[in-house]
């Protein structure tokens, strides 16, 4: 468990790092940071850096969960499944709908977004 939560931590502090090497740097600490990076359009250089840092986030924090809960999840994802951006533009679009929302930990609210949106059939 360690091991995992150094792993996170690891990401979240390298990935900004790469961002700044590019000329920019982007945070995501709270569910709205993480929403205002994925509620972007791909339609310049600097918004396909938002966005591609948005889905390695959220790939990172997934990962994560999975590895640290021993690979149960809160979340099924349905086969066939959404696009990673569509779920992001969704999950972006959830956090605007509910303010409170923005306030949350990033990777909080991602899981529980995940857990709302796909949930498990028991």
């Amino acid at each position: 468990m360690k091991t995992s939560l150094a792993f996170a931590a690891l990401m979240l502090f390298a990935v900004p790092v790469a961002a700044q090497a590019q000329g920019q740097a982007f945070t995501a600490r709270t569910a709205g940071e993480l929403a205002d990076l994925c509620g972007t359009k791909p339609t310049d250089a600097p918004s396909a850096a938002r966005l591609n840092f948005c889905l390695g986030y959220a790939q990172a924090t997934m990962d994560a969960e999975v590895k640290q809960t021993g690979g149960k999840r809160s979340y099924c994802i349905p086969n066939p499944s959404p696009s990673r951006q569509a779920t992001m533009v969704e999950f972006a679009g959830w956090v605007r709908a509910t303010p409170a929302n923005a306030g949350l930990n990033s990777q909080d609210a991602l899981m529980r977004f995940m857990a709302q949106r796909f949930p498990c059939k028991t």
